[in-house]
Formats: structure tokens, C-alpha cells, sequence
């Protein structure tokens, strides 16, 4: 399904985990949770890109979900304008096992990794790309990122300013939570 938190309790004020509960009692919750084959369709009517992030609790789930996300992207022919990221960088090996075409991008929050190990862990993943925290998209680490020819992502960007930015550093994506706003200074 895709939804940002494990659980309900911000998005729709119940203390129930996603993982508890079946897909019949998702589509009660108000609002609803939509699965990634829904999104998939809503895709199919547009060509831009989209990035999936893969959100693994444990390590037990990096097959079973990975299996379900390479299977629909095959399915909808997605390969070519999608990237799936993750934090847990294994979870990733798994996708790349699965289906080595499938475009993936190794997830940085500022302080899961010293900055100089960023690049060296998203190669080592066979990651196409690198989404980096907004703090952590320093002109020095985007010119690394480019130079071993990782595509650079930076999350979550709210701030118009970040277009400019991303234009005159080589960064290749912003994600944002207000994407009309990125748009309009685009």
C-alpha cells in the first residue's frame, strides 16, 4: 500500500500499524489507503517519473515486498521512468537480485552515514542514484555523487529556492511535499 507512516494514528487518528490490518479494513479507513497497483494506474494516464520508496520494518519483509513491487513495475512497464529507494540499503540488493533493470536510489538522512561514505554504500548497492537529505546536498558530495555517476536526488524540499539550487549543482530531482509551489518557480 502507500502511505508514509507504519501506522494510522497521524494520517487517519487510529493507533492501528498498516501491517495488522487486512486490505478490506484499509478501504474502511477514512481516508482510504491506496495500494501501489492504484497508484500504478493512476500513472499510466502521464509520463513523468516517479520515485517508490520502500519502507522495510525488518529485514523479513525485504523479499516479500520487494517480489510485490518489482512484479507490478514488470507489469505496468515502469522500468524506464521509476526508482525505488530505500533507507535499508539491503533492501535494495534484494530489488537489484530480483531484477537488476529496476532503477534504485540508496536513501541518506544526514546522520545515518558519514558523508564521505555515501557514495562508497550507494555503489556498493549497485544504486542508480542517491536521494540525500536536504541537508546533506552539499555541493561537494553532489559533485562526488555526479562524478561516480549516481543521479542525485535531494528530499524533502518545500523551499522554490531549491530549484535554482538544484539547477547550478547538478542535482537531478527534488521531492517535495508542495509540488505546485516547486513548479510554478520551475
Amino acid at each position: 500500500v502507500i502511505i508514509h507512516d507504519n501506522s494510522l494514528q497521524r494520517t487517519a487518528g487510529l493507533r492501528h500499524r498498516i501491517a495488522d490490518l487486512t486490505w478490506t479494513e484499509l478501504q474502511q479507513v477514512d481516508p482510504s489507503v491506496p495500494s501501489l497497483e492504484q497508484l500504478f494506474k493512476l500513472f499510466e494516464g502521464n509520463d513523468l517519473g516517479l520515485y517508490l520508496e520502500m519502507k522495510c520494518d525488518s529485514p523479513l519483509e525485504h523479499v516479500p515486498l520487494a517480489k510485490a513491487c518489482c512484479r507490478l513495475i514488470d507489469d505496468f512497464a515502469f522500468k524506464q521512468r521509476l526508482m525505488i529507494e530505500c533507507f535499508d540499503l539491503n533492501a535494495l540488493v534484494v530489488v537489484k537480485d530480483i531484477d537488476s533493470e529496476i532503477k534504485t536510489a540508496a536513501l541518506f538522512h544526514q546522520s545515518l552515514f558519514p558523508e564521505q561514505r555515501v557514495i562508497e554504500k550507494a555503489l556498493a548497492t549497485e544504486a542508480s542514484a542517491v536521494a540525500l537529505h536536504h541537508r546533506l546536498a552539499r555541493e561537494p558530495l553532489v559533485q562526488k555523487a555526479r562524478d561516480a555517476g549516481l543521479h542525485v536526488a535531494v528530499w524533502t524540499v518545500d523551499d522554490p529556492a531549491w530549484v535554482e539550487r538544484a539547477r547550478s549543482t547538478g542535482i537531478d530531482a527534488l521531492i517535495t511535499n508542495d509540488p505546485a509551489a516547486m513548479l510554478a518557480h520551475r
